[in-house]
């Protein structure tokens, strides 16, 4: 299995009098902008996943539908593994049950940049990976997905992935 590791888009900064839950935070109008060009170059950098899973917070699920309307992906399932402060092996438990070749996820740092360092290094070590809002990672896993099992094949910056379309 492929995996493919998106960071949520630029989300408006924390406001307790805008929004009471962060979990409603939802994306700013040029963190929309940029993450329909990130989506267009991401379109034509890497195959449509089979499937992606999004964490239920509004700024992931915002992210994920622009990859699902630009980028023709499949519509997003929600997922509360991928919610901030959840275990990282709860991940890799969930994907170690998809039969998708090519699986994508959006969610939040510091979360990712965890699920990336386990998928490379397993549950031990630690590598600290700060992923760019907007940024994707690839890994390949050989089999089913379990810790320090990936190889890492890519990882585009959002700029990067701009630039592409």
């Amino acid at each position: 299995m492929d995996l493919l590791i998106v960071r949520h888009a630029i989300a408006f900064d924390r406001d307790r009098h805008r929004w009471q839950e962060d979990a409603a935070r939802p994306l700013s109008p040029a963190g929309m902008r940029r993450a329909r060009k990130a989506a267009a170059g991401l379109k034509k950098l890497t195959a449509r996943p089979q499937r992606l899973l999004t964490s239920p917070l509004v700024r992931a699920r915002q992210t994920a539908q622009i990859l699902t309307d630009i980028a023709g992906w499949p519509a997003a399932e929600e997922v509360p593994e991928l919610s901030p402060d959840e275990p990282v092996l709860a991940v890799l438990e969930l994907l170690a049950k998809d039969r998708s070749k090519l699986t994508a996820v959006v969610g939040h740092q510091p979360g990712l940049g965890h699920l990336l360092a386990a998928c490379l290094l397993g549950g031990g070590g630690s590598l600290p990976i700060e992923m760019k809002k907007n940024a994707v990672a690839c890994v390949s896993f050989d089999g089913k997905p379990r810790p320090g099992h990936a190889a890492l094949k890519w990882l585009a910056t959002p700029r990067m992935l701009r630039a592409l379309r």
